[in-house]
């Protein structure tokens, strides 16, 4: 892969992304930031990250495969890597049927975009691609640099590098709560993993983890809701993304809930607990 990511970075809707949050993000030492929510083909807010910001990563954490065409997607790419080079990293998925009319043989779109992007000079290498279940998985490991799984747990993260192998990059994201109250802290997140649990990509892996149909009803479980989106103080929740590491993560994004508060509190009492001066 040609972008360094750090070991721990930050994941935000690209409406909840500006110059301002990219310049303390990277103040505080995280490698990498990743724009969530179906960012538009013109990457714009990608720039813009970019040009706030002097060393961090910029990575799309996932550009929509039915909502992006692929020309246009690889015409921007190229504008971004000219312009920040080595500074870019290019997530593509295929989204959830629930939201796309046009869904269908997901796998055959998956394969003909990544052949659209090396058709316009985008390198696998500047590529990730959103993946869950093992086909996908491989896929990712074939064609791009490695997988972003969103949504997921330790678990799911060991799988996914017995799938990969070595040197395949592993960037999963994971939800937290700095709140050491339980039950404060699902009343926070439940809202936010709940929005998931009906679209039958996520649930169908989580099923593949061991989790119920009980577990996903009613806007999870609670041991669910704990699982996706971790909670207590700095130094727990940085245990739980260490998890991920340990299970075979080479980078974790780290989401902060609930969404509608300064995210930056949170991120600076993490950078503290990993201690980002020095290393994960």
């Amino acid at each position: 892969m040609t972008v360094d990511l750090g070991s721990i970075g930050v994941w935000r809707p690209a409406f909840q992304l500006d110059a301002d949050l990219a310049y303390e993000v990277e103040r505080l030492g995280y490698g990498a930031i990743w724009v969530g929510g179906s960012p538009p083909e013109d990457l714009g807010i990608v720039e813009t990250l970019l040009d706030a910001t002097e060393r961090i990563a910029v990575a799309t954490g996932v550009v929509n495969m039915w909502q992006a065409d692929p020309e246009a997607l690889a015409r921007s790419y190229h504008r971004i890597e000219a312009k920040h080079p080595g500074r870019f990293l290019l997530g593509v998925g295929v989204g959830h049927r629930e939201a796309t009319q046009e869904y269908r043989k997901p796998y055959d779109k998956i394969v003909s975009y990544l052949d659209a992007l090396a058709a316009a000079g985008v390198p696998g290498s500047a590529t990730v691609l959103a993946a869950l279940g093992p086909k996908v998985l491989r896929l990712s490991a074939e064609r791009t640099a490695g997988a972003h799984p969103y949504l997921t747990t330790p678990e799911h993260t060991r799988r996914a590098r017995e799938i990969l192998g070595d040197g395949v990059l592993l960037a999963p994201e994971q939800k937290v709560v700095l709140d050491p109250d339980p039950e404060r802290a699902r009343r926070k997140a439940r809202p936010v993993v709940s929005g998931y649990l009906g679209l039958a990509n996520y649930a169908n892996n989580l099923r593949r983890l061991g989790w119920t149909d009980a577990d996903l009803a009613d806007g999870g479980s609670d041991a669910l809701v704990d699982a996706l989106a971790v909670h207590g103080d700095a130094d727990t929740v940085v245990r739980n993304v260490r998890a991920h590491l340990d299970a075979g993560a080479d980078h974790v994004c780290v989401q902060v809930l609930p969404m509608d508060v300064d995210p930056l509190p949170s991120y600076r009492a993490i950078a503290e607990a990993v201690g980002l001066s020095t290393a994960v």
